[in-house]
């Protein structure tokens, strides 16, 4: 029987060695790692991300960069004599075949050549019951062409990057990598005999890969128990992390790795994104006992519209902070005041009313309130914008309308503005609409680009900076961009020592959202533009956190990283922009140089008095809803009547003179709709609002 099986191996010559053999070249090209290569700007690896579910390959491994522990190991193995034979071990396999004659399990005898020949061949494949006579035949065949044109190393380098370890782990690095965590190189004996001993059996149950490897030890002579190497078997086996370390862009690979093997380059900076992630979970991880958990952060290059840092999370979580939708705050004024100054509406110098304000909308009395829940009275709309006051930015959305700001903030990019203007209503001056962080940035980047709007992209060549469209008037964005750069402005709010002045020219916002959510720091140089986000994913509110604590302090270091060799220079005042000195009457703020559009300019502000104002009712608004509380005992409950430029005119409720509207007159609430109006001494109507007070009228009557 021997016999017979060497001579018809013998028996394989001239035209049964002619058939067509893949190259090493060729077979090396169509090899497909499952993963997918982010790359940075620079063509550096970034991170990779598994694209191909069926099995999982890396990228291809040079047999000089494999352990020769393993290499050692699998010969050991799988065949000993691969140095000696020209594809076919003749005497494994007469042997193989002549004790299958007695044997109730088939012995194989593959060489290592065969098993090459057939992961090269899917009509070589062995099917549930083994191969047929006639695959083996062609295996045969094929295994002796393979030697005929490859060198041995050629062979085995293949071998090692196709055979299978376990269960979906092809090639020596996913198995090296998903198995003990190291790369093919760093492989050491105790690890070889445990792959070399999967090759045969890649799904084997631990204790059958245990006893193989021991076998393997023993024959090679390790000095290693197999209690030892029975243990290394479970620890590699219940692997569940295939990398230990954290990615650095995940969020970016989800979106730009779609096929297997690929290598793509974003526009990424690689230094840049690590550092930015490192700094993101170090300020995180000072803010947990705030109950502070999520962040991201993204930098924009000004001119090409490029993303260079994308940290869409801390890391461990999937979602993608970059993208998410939360409420943007303060960090919309900008663009309101922005929209005011370009219109002609106010001047960076004009004078705003920082005194309590209510105003009626459709669901009731909407009340702004600072954040410090203090009232600054008159200031400019340069300290009102860089101190983030809401109550002037409420007066000023109503000023320049509602449609008017909720269109220019469609204008920069928010495509999150899905409602219509009338949903939002007033409070969309301080940032009741969702936006992301990404759209929120690039609109800072239309201000650093003095008005200009194109998209951000994380592809190198498509961002926006061929395609620049105006979209703001560009005397109006230096203006603003200048007030966002004024420490001192800021200091009434925020203090003249805090993470938002830097060394160099930078303009910066921050922003809170309603009860504590969200914390905004957007802000940019001459350069770049780097937004910054803190809150927790869940919607938790933080606790005693503010821009300048929260956000800001990543935005400093990220913004500090980004200038360690590069200058920023404040932008040059546009065509049409001028700049004089202003004076306050009284003196509500020191005298200085200030920016205005041409034809907007005046030296002097005052403030007009009461006398000199047109007569209204301050409180309430008309279509006020007002409420009785059940809790106050009803005799002590009151309103209080305001009006300005009210001297010598008085107060009419329902048709009932209540007195002078010099001062405030104080009314005891009556259940129902009323209508207070101010006239004067001939009884003309100079104002009039109508409002309704809801409550328990028998309580009235106690």
């Amino acid at each position: 029987m021997k016999s017979l099986i060497f001579i018809m191996v013998c028996s394989l010559s001239g035209a049964a060695l002619a058939q067509v053999t893949l190259t090493p070249g060729q077979v090396q090209a169509a090899y497909r790692s499952s993963e997918a290569q982010l790359l940075d700007r620079d063509g550096q690896p970034l991170q990779s991300l598994r694209v191909d579910m069926q099995a999982r390959r890396l990228p291809w491994v040079a047999l000089a960069d494999i352990s020769p522990a393993l290499q050692q190991a699998v010969l050991l193995a799988e065949d000993q004599r691969f140095m000696r034979h020209g594809g076919v071990d003749i005497s494994a396999l007469a042997t193989a075949a002549w004790d299958n004659l007695f044997a109730a399990k088939p012995r194989g005898a593959s060489t290592i050549t065969m098993q090459l020949a057939g992961q090269l061949d899917a009509d070589l494949k062995a099917q549930a019951g083994g191969r047929s006579l006639r695959q083996k035949w062609d295996q045969i065949r094929a295994a002796q062409a393979i030697e005929q044109t490859w060198s041995k190393a050629q062979i085995f380098e293949a071998y090692l990057n196709l055979v299978s370890f376990r269960g979906e782990l092809q090639g020596v690095a996913a198995a090296s990598y998903g198995l003990f965590g190291k790369a093919p190189s760093g492989l050491n004996q105790t690890d070889s005999i445990i792959l070399a001993s999967l090759v045969r059996a890649p799904n084997a149950a631990p204790a059958a890969v245990t006893r193989r490897a021991c076998a393997l030890a023993k024959e090679s002579r390790m000095d290693s128990s197999c209690q030892l190497i029975g243990q290394r078997v479970l620890t590699a086996l219940q692997r569940n992390a295939f990398y230990v370390d954290l990615a650095p862009a995940p969020q970016v690979a989800r979106q730009l790795l779609k096929q297997p093997g690929l290598a793509v380059r974003s526009t990424l900076d690689g230094p840049l994104q690590r550092y930015a992630q490192a700094n993101l979970r170090q300020q995180l991880a000072s803010l947990r006992e705030r109950n502070v958990n999520d962040g991201a952060i993204v930098v924009l290059d000004n001119r090409s519209g490029e993303i260079l840092a994308y940290v869409g999370n801390a890391g461990g979580k999937e979602v993608d902070g970059v993208t998410a939708l939360r409420q943007a705050g303060s960090t919309l004024k900008p663009f309101l005041y922005e929209l005011a100054i370009e219109r002609r509406l106010m001047t960076a110098a004009s004078i705003m009313d920082d005194t309590p304000l209510d105003i009626a909308t459709g669901s009731g009395v909407y009340a702004p309130q600072n954040y410090d829940r203090n009232f600054k009275g008159y200031v400019s709309a340069r300290t009102s914008l860089a101190s983030s006051l809401n109550i002037p930015a409420v007066r000023t959305v109503l000023l320049t309308g509602q449609d008017s700001f909720y269109n220019r903030l469609k204008d920069v990019g928010l495509s999150s503005l899905t409602e219509p203007a009338e949903y939002y209503g007033p409070s969309l001056a301080l940032g009741a609409s969702e936006v992301s962080l990404l759209e929120l940035a690039n609109a800072y980047r239309v201000l650093a680009n003095g008005g200009q709007f194109s998209a951000a992209s994380l592809q190198p060549g498509q961002g926006g900076g061929g395609g620049m469209r105006r979209v703001m008037d560009a005397g109006a964005a230096f203006i603003v961009s200048d007030i966002l750069a004024d420490r001192a402005a800021r200091s009434v709010t925020f203090g003249l020592r805090n993470e938002l002045g830097t060394n160099f020219w930078s303009a910066v916002k921050t922003g809170t959202s309603k009860d504590m959510r969200d914390n905004w720091c957007v802000g940019y140089s001459q350069r770049y533009t780097v937004g910054v986000w803190v809150g927790n994913f869940d919607g938790q509110p933080m606790w005693d956190v503010s821009g300048v604590t929260g956000a800001a302090p990543v935005w400093r270091d990220v913004m500090d990283y980004l200038h360690k060799h590069v200058a920023s220079h404040a932008p040059p005042p546009p065509k049409g922009v001028m700049q004089q000195m202003v004076t306050y009457q009284p003196a509500l703020e020191a005298p200085r140089r200030e920016w205005f559009i041409a034809g907007t300019e005046s030296a002097v502000f005052a403030v007009v008095g009461d006398a000199h104002r047109a007569p209204a009712i301050v409180y309430p608004a008309d279509d006020s809803i007002l409420a009785i509380d059940p809790d106050i005992p009803p005799g002590l409950q009151r309103v209080f009547f305001q009006a300005q430029g009210s001297q010598g005119l008085r107060w009419v409720l329902d048709g009932v003179d209540l007195g002078p509207a010099d001062d405030s007159v104080s009314w005891r609430p009556a259940p129902g709709k009323h209508v207070l109006t101010l006239v004067d001494g001939e009884g003309k109507t100079l104002a009039q609002a109508g409002f309704q007070v809801r409550g328990n009228a028998l309580a009235q009557l106690k």
